[in-house]
């Protein structure tokens, strides 16, 4: 009880100041190689002045009523958030079998992932709120994968989170581009991405000498963000708790 009174303590030290935030959110249109796409921005706007962007990739499910809602989540904390459209303006998949026939397409086309991601970063770091030199991202599930992909790329970002993502076919020497650190924030016994998958991610990043951390969580699966059971929520929160201060480390603040 004792320890847990100490982790709800920190959690809200580290939060404070951020709940009473009034965050502004807007649908931003877009183009990607005459792909028309529609991307969510939010921010604070009571914060003056420049501050860090964080790049936020959905989950399989688009851009869900989750996804908006941990842009405003992470507005709250004072940077500008946008959450970049991966699958296109009209593709919403509502069913599972629309969902993986989404996550499907661009897992086989990696460099179609990649430009989508690209134009979406460009969004972000063009906004004149962002201090483009503080730019990370966190992606949930199939956006786990792709902020990876991204960061093979040698994109300038100082940081990035992925929440219960998946990690194959990666190239091994791609990890030599990752700029800034990685957290991986993983269950425990999630079948999709078992933990072999998380395991030859990690031996990527050390081989390639990019600073990592790896949080596992037990008892849980896949797609805590959306918890099904108590250990999953417990998931849930810690995860939440260890982006936020991941964020504040990796920003400088």
């Amino acid at each position: 009880m004792k320890g847990s009174a100490s982790i709800l303590f920190t959690v809200l030290c580290l939060f404070a100041g951020t709940a009473q935030a009034e965050v502004n959110t807007q649908w931003i249109d877009y183009i990607q190689d005459g792909a028309a796409l529609q991307g969510y921005l939010a921010y604070d706007d009571s914060v003056a002045g420049k501050r860090p962007g964080v790049l936020l990739l959905h989950r399989r499910d688009g851009m869900s009523e989750l996804t908006l809602d941990n842009a405003k989540m992470y507005a709250q904390q004072g940077y500008v958030v946008f959450a970049p459209d991966i699958f296109g303006k009209d593709v919403r998949p509502k069913t599972v079998p629309e969902q993986q026939a989404q996550t499907t397409l661009f897992t086989n086309n990696r460099p179609l992932m990649r430009a989508r991601t690209l134009a979406g970063f460009d969004v972000l770091r063009a906004n004149p709120m962002v201090d483009a030199s503080k730019i990370a991202t966190v992606g949930y599930c199939f956006g786990g994968a792709v902020g990876i992909e991204f960061a093979e790329t040698a994109a300038p970002i100082v940081g990035s989170v992925t929440i219960h993502g998946s990690f194959r076919g990666f190239p091994a020497e791609a990890a030599k581009n990752i700029n800034g650190r990685v957290l991986i924030l993983h269950g425990s016994e999630d079948p999709v991405a078992p933990l072999t998958e998380v395991v030859g991610l990690v031996d990527q990043l050390r081989a390639a000498k990019v600073p990592w951390e790896l949080n596992l969580y037990s008892g849980t699966e896949h797609g805590f963000s959306t918890p099904k059971d108590a250990a999953e929520q417990r998931a849930n929160d810690e995860s939440k708790f260890a982006t936020a201060r991941f964020f504040k480390q990796v920003f400088g603040l």
